[in-house]
């Protein structure tokens, strides 16, 4: 997600794939800025989600992490309906599943990791 933002704001020609897909090929300045902010939105979600995850290589407190994570569950499920939603072939095909495993992998996270997902399927076996 960071390399595809990286390089759109560096002028690569993948604007039918983002953004709605209005704009075809390069994207103007101003969403360049956009996609610019965006990498490093989803580079500080990464350090949300690896320290959420145990992997402590930054020092965000725990406690952001938590809530950082639940802010990220909600933001993937809105990315999620808005591909679906978009006319850019590439959004609703290529970034709403791939948002969607994601948001999935994000929420069990949010709930506790896959140690969570043993305790709950071990439980509905018993």
């Amino acid at each position: 997600m960071v390399a595809f933002q990286v390089s759109l704001m560096f002028g690569a020609p993948f604007g039918a794939a983002a953004l709605g897909g209005a704009n075809p090929g390069q994207l103007p300045v101003e969403l360049r800025v956009v996609s610019g902010v965006s990498a490093a939105i989803w580079t500080f979600a990464t350090m949300i989600v690896l320290v959420r995850g145990g992997y402590a290589i930054s020092r965000l407190p725990r406690g952001l992490s938590r809530w950082g994570t639940w802010v990220l569950v909600g933001y993937l499920a809105i990315g999620v309906l808005m591909n679906l939603a978009s006319f850019s072939p590439g959004e609703r095909f290529g970034w709403a599943p791939f948002t969607l495993a994601l948001f999935i992998l994000t929420l069990v996270l949010a709930l506790g990791g896959f140690a969570w997902v043993l305790a709950m399927t071990s439980a509905a076996s018993h």
